[in-house]
């Protein structure tokens, strides 16, 4: 945590092992060949279809420490770049987290970046082309980022309204990869095996989790995450009622409309009976 205790510090090495990732596709070697060719890249997908594990998964992989700064509607460029601070009775300039990763070396994710102010964007422009560098105006400085420096961000594009959109002039200075929640026999692997249920007492969640994500942009906002299917079946494991442990964590969450919460526990009826 630093400044606003909105981003974190992760230095999981090779020697740690990297964070679990089940790969949907090519997504692992795009990663790695942007990286290795110093290209920013952008993840597009649903919120909780595992877009922060897996860069999780690949500062791991790489060896390259991670800064994840979750982004939020009073996320400045200052938090960012670094502000002076008071300390002892001094003045002294504390970096943030971007330029933390600039002067490191370092993996710097940005998670929903169009959740921040609109002067984080033009702050990223310069190390999202051919330059690479970082202009630190309050110190004078202009940080040129090293080949281990990799900018990574993510955003929701199905959740986000007509104020909160990235510009095709940013878009169009990462190279991107689409995510989506993975095929029902991909996902009951993960849950059961980050859950500890057995994968045939994990199918039925998944499946749920299937028809209640049917029902985004209708009666939801957004669908259940593989998380929260995590959630259910770590609960499940742990002896809870099926019933309950599939209320408080796959229906409360999604919803405080007791309309809404009665009919997805239809749902739930038609396929746990």
């Amino acid at each position: 945590m630093d400044m606003d205790g909105s981003f974190n510090k992760q230095a999981e090495g090779a020697a740690h092992g990297a964070p679990f990732y089940q790969p949907q596709a090519d997504e692992c070697a795009v990663f790695e060949v942007a990286y290795e060719n110093r290209l920013p890249l952008l993840l597009k997908g649903p919120t909780g279809c595992g877009k922060t594990r897996f860069v999780a998964h690949m500062a791991a992989r790489l060896g390259r420490p991670l800064y994840t700064v979750a982004c939020h509607d009073d996320l400045s460029a200052a938090d960012l770049i670094g502000r002076y601070l008071l300390k002892g009775g001094d003045t002294v300039w504390v970096d943030g987290p971007l330029t933390r990763a600039v002067r490191e070396g370092a993996i710097c994710y940005l998670d929903e970046v169009v959740e921040a102010r609109k002067d984080v964007t033009v702050v990223l422009h310069p190390l999202t082309d051919d330059r690479r560098i970082l202009p630190i105006d309050r110190t004078g400085e202009e940080l040129e980022a090293g080949d281990g420096f990799m900018l990574v961000a993510s955003y929701n594009p199905g959740y986000q309204n007509i104020l909160k959109t990235l510009k095709p002039s940013t878009r169009q200075r990462f190279v991107s990869v689409e995510f989506d929640f993975p095929a029902p026999a991909h996902e009951t692997a993960v849950v059961a095996r980050e859950s500890g249920l057995s994968e045939d007492r994990v199918a039925p969640l998944v499946r749920l989790a299937g028809k209640l994500r049917d029902l985004t942009g209708q009666d939801l906002e957004e669908g259940v995450s593989t998380r929260l299917v995590i959630y259910a079946a770590t609960l499940i494991r742990q002896g809870m009622p099926v019933e309950r442990a599939i209320n408080v964590a796959m229906i409360e969450p999604l919803s405080d409309d007791r309309d809404v919460k009665r009919g997805l526990l239809d749902l739930v009826t038609a396929i746990f009976g």
